[in-house]
């Protein structure tokens, strides 16, 4: 199996939606991930694509997104989803994509994602430490909610949504 990582750009929308689709379900613009950056575009740098030969097998997309709190909007970047073919699924095509975004968010802003603790801590060092009095514009599993925050203190509480200043703030 040779699998080479591109920008997500490379990849055709069509085929990234239907992927999305296989991954996911139809129904998954329905989750509160979608609310949380609604209107916003992928960051390029930090979005990838999987092929295999020129068969889109995965793809990762993140997000421009904010805390919104008593202490204002604190930037941060929603990672995912994180999707591969049902087929190529267990192979470690998510984990190279993750592992290549990681090398690539040193710049940027604590990163944040919904998904399986175990999973996302033992590899990638994402925790619900910093989340825990977070809130989302729709339903989520507290436990799910993970940050990495780069050694960088995030405020206590606050709502998470899309962005609204136009140029990434730095982090307090």
């Amino acid at each position: 199996m040779l699998i080479t990582l591109a920008p997500i750009a490379e990849a055709r929308l069509a085929d990234v939606e239907q992927l999305l689709d296989a991954a996911f379900g139809t129904h998954r613009r329905t989750r509160t991930a979608y609310r949380i950056r609604e209107g916003m575009s992928a960051i390029p740098e930090l979005s990838l694509a999987a092929f295999e030969d020129d068969r889109l097998v995965g793809a990762l997309q993140s997000w421009p997104i904010a805390l919104h709190g008593s202490e204002g909007e604190t930037s941060l970047v929603l990672v995912g989803p994180v999707a591969v073919d049902p087929g190529r699924q267990q192979q470690g095509i998510g984990r190279r994509m993750m592992e290549a975004m990681l090398k690539q968010a040193g710049d940027y802003p604590p990163l944040v994602l919904i998904g399986d603790a175990e999973y996302y801590g033992r590899h990638f060092g994402f925790t619900a430490d910093a989340t825990a009095n977070w809130e989302l514009p729709g339903p989520f599993e507290r436990r799910r909610l993970l940050a990495r925050t780069g050694g960088r203190e995030l405020p206590y509480g606050g709502m998470l949504g899309p962005r609204r200043e136009t140029k990434a703030a730095a982090v307090r």
